[in-house]
């Protein structure tokens, strides 16, 4: 998978990309990151990539020239999202969808946003993290690489991890909070490990996680899941969509 991030501070995207899982996928040549300084196109001797807003108002705001110049410059792997609290929120569903291509690109914001003709005329689409602002795009660069790279067959050491756990449809087509999880040793401070984790009985081990999970969510995460009208069964809320529908702008 080939990802292109545009940005004003590279410095951070470099040194991310080489750490832990993304540099082991990098070294075996299954992910590459290319970062590209969104200044590198920018007017003037101070390479200047932004300007006062027309009407008035506070902060200033990325021009489109040197926008346009660097994604032209680079012609990065398509599509291309901004990242933006704007923008459609950004959850496993998309991550995995994104997983699903060959290579996207992320657009990372700083200021008072960009000038709208780059949403309407550069990007093929926007992404959000939640309802909150940060002091630009490169956090949300950086979560949105690592959730989706792990799901990227290669990058994880066992495949198995980033089917069971969190928001993973996993083998039932549940999507469910993870199970707790409990490691050595048996009894901590007079905490014991469930019993039935030290029992060997594969059946009941899986049993008890599935519950374990389905109980979790409708504790902590009723809207992820609901039961189908006979009351059999546990089901999302939202199937999966194609990336297309769920990351259009």
């Amino acid at each position: 998978m080939k990802i292109d991030v545009f940005t004003l501070f590279p410095a951070l995207l470099l040194e991310f990309r080489q750490t832990s899982l993304l540099g082991k996928a990098a070294v075996h040549g299954v992910l590459s990151v290319g970062v590209h300084d969104l200044r590198d196109h920018g007017a003037g001797a101070h390479k200047a990539v932004d300007d006062a807003p027309f009407g008035g108002g506070a902060g200033m705001v990325l021009a489109p020239g040197p926008v346009f110049a660097s994604v032209e410059a680079v012609a990065p792997v398509r599509p291309l999202y901004v990242l933006t609290p704007g923008g459609r929120r950004f959850d496993q569903t998309v991550a995995r969808s994104l997983a699903t291509l060959r290579g996207f690109s992320l657009l990372c914001g700083r200021y008072e946003g960009f000038d709208q003709r780059i949403h309407d005329h550069l990007v093929d689409g926007e992404l959000s993290l939640g309802d909150f602002v940060l002091g630009g795009g490169e956090v949300a660069a950086m979560a949105v690489i690592e959730a989706v790279a792990r799901l990227v067959p290669g990058v994880i050491g066992n495949a198995q991890s980033a089917v069971e756990e969190s928001f993973s449809s996993g083998s039932t087509g549940e999507v469910l909070l993870e199970y707790p999880q409990y490691t050595r040793p048996a009894e901590f401070r007079g905490w014991s490990v469930p019993a039935v984790l030290r029992s060997g009985d594969h059946g009941r081990v899986a049993s008890w996680r599935r519950e374990r999970a389905i109980d979790r969510t409708r504790l902590r995460r009723p809207d992820l899941a609901r039961r189908d009208p006979s009351g059999s069964d546990y089901h999302s809320e939202s199937p999966g969509l194609p990336p297309q529908e769920i990351l259009a702008p």
